[in-house]
């Protein structure tokens, strides 16, 4: 579980297996791109009920649902 501080309030992230598997799997320029994704998301204003979601970056993506303070990130990739 990643612990990110946004605007003074602590947003926890948490990551299903799969997610995990890719994110520490490949290359350190992709892990970076997929860290900022994860950071954006989790500064981002939340939707009052849970819904998936995606974010995109220019090689990377995530699918991901919010619940109260606790992003989930069910699904990460990349292009490269």
């Amino acid at each position: 579980m990643l612990l990110l501080r946004s605007a003074g309030c602590e947003m926890k992230v948490e990551l299903i297996q799969r997610a995990a598997n890719v994110l520490f799997g490949v290359p350190d320029d992709v892990h970076e791109e997929i860290i900022r994704l994860i950071t954006a998301v989790s500064r981002a204003p939340k939707p009052q009920a849970p819904e998936l979601a995606a974010a995109f970056g220019e090689w990377c993506w995530l699918v991901y649902t919010s619940h109260g303070d606790v992003i989930e990130v069910l699904d990460v990739g990349c292009a490269r």
